[in-house]
């Protein structure tokens, strides 16, 4: 029978076979490989050469990912020999695959049946049963698997792990034992066993399984702690203390000592004890910063309860600080703290800097602080920041921005295109599409300014490919193109973006208005010049809304209304020359005819 390729065609898009090999064996971290029956074959000598024809080029197929074809092939050596194992077991893993659950494991137990020897096809089946959650199933097949190799303390943890999904403990602790004695005691082990105990309940095990340890260690403080924690949590704390003295008097700057003494003190309400204690633990240098960022959360945590006094927990964090950090946590918790306490942005920003001085590279820090001198207008401090960031971070975008926008705010036009296009050189498939949006943006506006007219359209082409809906880039480039009269459709059609975005933002409605009137569709331009108007600043008035609006009721019959939109105008920017002439003469004129006039009666004189 030919081999049903649509059946199988699903194996071409995966390594079907990427974790079983055609012989597989097993890798564990520890075992005795059992002995292995041999399989005499009953075939005729040249049934046997058939067989292994077909075994052997199925292999190779295999291997070379032909998976259909050497399905094929095993299904035709099957045939020739039916009580081959590896070939049950190669379906088998087929099988798997195409989630034909049932013949797979009938498959598996098949090659298991038929080399019972075989430990990889044993454990394949008990494997099989846990994918499958028959967990009991699994546990016979692991107890078969360790009868048979007694010494693999891989599958004993396996089995182990099943006993506790059935939540037979008695069982659990007896396969902990075998693996005890096939590894030897240890404190894991042990651990292991007092967890146990305790899920049965049983206090006396548990106890006795961790004294034992203190038994074989007498010399290490650390059995002492693990078992008077032990006693404590049990409230036998009289037993607890005694532990934590015996090792205290051991060790006198354990760090881990002095912190169970602390939660003993802390128990038993001693609290001024155990407030000198937790001083102590957090000034000892051996003290690991989880731990101390522990008890600084316990100590928040209190204040908090006694009515949160931040002058004494700032106290305690600038005594933890002036010990040489390893790393920046604590100084970062200190920050956290301030933050939720609100407290003034001067003493944060020094916290903030506190943590750049252990971890310059604290993007996350410097950031925040960045931020706080963008709010409060400090832009020589955020350049210097960034140029010191930028030495642990040259890659960081955001540096560029901030030093870009700190330059921009600054009127130094050229340094800020400079740190943008440093930035932009920057760009990978990582980058934020928001962010190069910007960028691009800002080195348009700049661009514009500066006269390069084209460059910046170009720049801005660049923006909307990473992000086609900056809404404030398509306002610019829109306003653009309309002062200059170029492509007003394509003006007219991003202006409009803006509009539907934020339909009451006066800055948009004016550019699409003004498009509207280049096109010389005045009474539209009017309705949405209205809007600008409605939405417009009072206490910021625009001399450019107030100039269009005198124009575009001007080119509508309603002069009078344009001459005083121009008196405003004029009144909010006494600079606008063109506007001072419409005022003047009660016409309107555009700019570039006032230009040429001006520069006429300029050459005449």
């Amino acid at each position: 029978m030919k081999f049903n390729y649509s059946k199988i065609s699903v194996l071409g898009l995966i390594a079907l076979l990427g974790t079983t090999a055609v012989f597989p064996s097993y890798a564990g971290k520890k075992k005795t490989e059992p002995k292995t029956n041999i399989v005499f074959s009953t075939l005729s000598p040249n049934d046997q050469k058939r067989y292994d024809y077909f075994f052997l080029e199925a292999a190779r197929q295999q291997a070379a990912g032909n998976y259909a074809e050497a399905f094929d092939l095993f299904e035709h050596a099957r045939k020739i020999n039916p009580k081959a194992a590896e070939v049950y077991y190669n379906q088998a893993s087929y099988y798997a695959q195409l989630k034909n659950d049932s013949i797979a494991l009938e498959y598996f137990k098949k090659a298991a049946a038929l080399n019972p020897d075989n430990y990889t096809y044993l454990e394949r089946v008990a494997h099989y049963y846990i994918e499958s959650q028959k967990y009991d199933k699994a546990i016979e097949e692991y107890e078969t698997l360790t009868r048979k190799n007694p010494e693999n303390s891989d599958a004993l943890e396996i089995l182990a792990q099943l006993y506790r999904m059935q939540k037979d403990y008695p069982k659990m602790i007896s396969t902990i034992n075998r693996i005890e004695t096939v590894e030897g005691s240890s404190e894991q082990l042990t651990l292991s066993k007092v967890r146990v105990y305790e899920m049965m309940e049983d206090k006396k095990s548990a106890y006795r399984e961790l004294k034992s340890l203190t038994d074989k260690h007498p010399n290490d403080v650390n059995y002492r702690l693990m078992l008077g924690n032990w006693l404590l949590g049990k409230d036998r704390k009289k037993e607890a203390y005694k532990l934590f003295l015996s090792a205290l008097k051991d060790e006198p700057e354990n760090a881990n000592v002095q912190s169970s003494l602390y939660d003993y003190y802390s128990s038993v309400g001693q609290d001024s004890l155990a407030k000198s204690l937790m001083v102590k633990i957090l000034l000892n240098k051996k003290t690991d910063n989880s731990t101390k960022a522990t008890l600084l959360h316990q100590a928040i945590q209190k204040n908090e309860a006694d009515g949160g006094d931040s002058t004494k927990i700032i106290k305690l964090f600038d005594q933890v600080l002036a010990i040489p950090q390893t790393n920046s946590d604590i100084a970062e918790l200190k920050v956290a703290y301030m933050l939720m306490k609100k407290l003034p942005q001067d003493s944060i920003n020094r916290a903030l800097n506190q943590v750049l001085e252990i971890s310059p590279e604290n993007t996350q820090a410097r950031l925040q602080l960045l931020q706080s001198f963008w709010e409060a207008k400090k832009y020589d401090e955020i350049i210097e920041n960034c140029n010191s960031a930028l030495q642990y971070s040259p890659d960081e975008m955001m540096y560029f921005y901030f030093l870009g926008m700190a330059y921009f705010q600054k009127k130094d036009d050229d340094q800020a295109l400079n740190s943008f296009r440093t930035g932009i050189s920057r760009i990978n498939s990582q980058s934020d599409a928001n962010m190069v949006s910007d960028f691009y943006g800002m080195v348009g506006d700049i661009l514009h300014t500066k006269g390069y007219a084209d460059q910046a359209f170009a720049a801005y082409d660049s923006c909307l490919q990473w992000k086609d809906d900056n809404i404030s880039v398509l306002n610019n480039y829109a306003y653009y193109l309309s002062v200059e009269k170029k492509n007003l459709p394509k003006a007219e059609q991003m202006s409009y973006k803006t509009v539907k975005a934020e339909p009451e933002n006066a800055t948009f409605l004016d550019t699409y208005a003004w498009i509207l009137f280049q096109e010389e569709r005045y009474s539209e331009a009017k309705i949405y010049i209205d809007q600008a108007k409605d939405n417009l600043d009072t206490i910021s008035p625009s001399p450019t809304i107030y100039d269009h609006l005198g124009d575009i009721y001007y080119k509508n019959n309603l002069k009078e209304d344009a001459v005083k939109f121009w008196k405003q105008a004029s009144e909010a920017d006494s600079t606008l020359e063109a506007t001072k002439w419409k005022l003047t003469n009660k016409q309107y004129i555009s700019d570039e005819e006032y230009n040429k006039k001006w520069k006429k009666e300029k050459s005449s004189k």
